[in-house]
């Protein structure tokens, strides 16, 4: 576990106590006295804490803050949004979680043309959602509150790229948006898509199509909205593989401004 998210600040003792599911995950990961554990605290401070006691018969574990240390400096990444057009439930959640540990800020389920039959009554703001959410960012260590939102339509998803894109005034180059095409026709590589001053991009949203793809209508009304297709040239990818795959290219690129990555285009 590389962080534990905890919903209690230390009280005056400097301690958290650990109960319930928590304290069966701790369990799950053979924790045991002495050893350090990196906290984040509900006002995303991140500090180191031991494990100062085990309580088998309450079902309890106890830390310890420790002073005067802190876990490691501040991480400073762009924000990445990702408007997933809706797949399958399982496909969807293995997105959330893969988009979750690479730190994506904001998931927006997009009812479009090819989404799985059910995707409107998905509940995508549900208590499994949020524990995958949660156990996501454990396991990873992301300190971005990664929070997936209610379902929108193709034509909502770009009234709010074009409210974005209006927001930065003179420099709409500061917001990006791209949108994975299984189609080459035009459609640029990422790198030329981001641009020469890709470390200067602030936000960065993905648009990733459902199993079937994105229709060439709703490309067509994505572009008008700013949004500029996107084709990889590499072998065919299911939706889960190429939001996972976009996402770590693109993280790449503006994070280090990287020239190249990968096989991608």
């Amino acid at each position: 576990m590389r962080q534990f998210l905890s919903h209690d600040f230390p009280d005056e003792r400097g301690t958290i106590l650990i109960n319930g599911t928590d304290f069966k995950h701790f369990r799950a990961v053979r924790s045991k006295v002495g050893d350090m554990v990196r906290v984040l605290l509900p006002n995303q401070n991140l500090v180191l804490m031991t494990v100062a006691k085990i309580d088998l018969a309450e079902k309890s574990l106890t830390l310890l803050l420790c002073e005067n240390e802190a876990a490691h400096s501040e991480q400073k990444t762009k924000r990445i949004w990702l408007f997933q057009f809706v797949p399958k439930a399982s496909k969807f959640e293995q997105i959330v979680r893969q988009a979750t540990e690479c730190g994506v800020e904001r998931i927006f389920p997009v009812i479009s043309e090819f989404s799985s039959d059910g995707a409107t009554n998905m509940n995508f703001r549900s208590e499994r959602i949020a524990r995958i959410i949660r156990e996501a960012r454990q396991q990873s260590g992301s300190r971005v509150e990664t929070s997936v939102e209610n379902a929108i339509s193709v034509q909502d998803l770009c009234v709010l790229w074009k409210k974005e894109r209006e927001s930065c005034g003179d420099f709409p180059e500061k917001k990006r948006a791209l949108v994975f095409w299984e189609r080459n026709e035009n459609t640029k590589n990422v790198f030329d898509a981001l641009g020469e001053n890709a470390e200067n991009i602030e936000l960065c949203a993905l648009i990733c199509g459902a199993e079937g793809g994105i229709s060439a209508q709703e490309i067509a009304l994505i572009e008008k909205a700013g949004g500029v297709p996107v084709h990889f040239q590499t072998n065919i990818l299911r939706c889960e593989t190429a939001a996972l795959y976009g996402i770590a290219v693109v993280q790449q690129k503006i994070e280090r401004g990287v020239k190249n990555v990968g096989t991608a285009d």
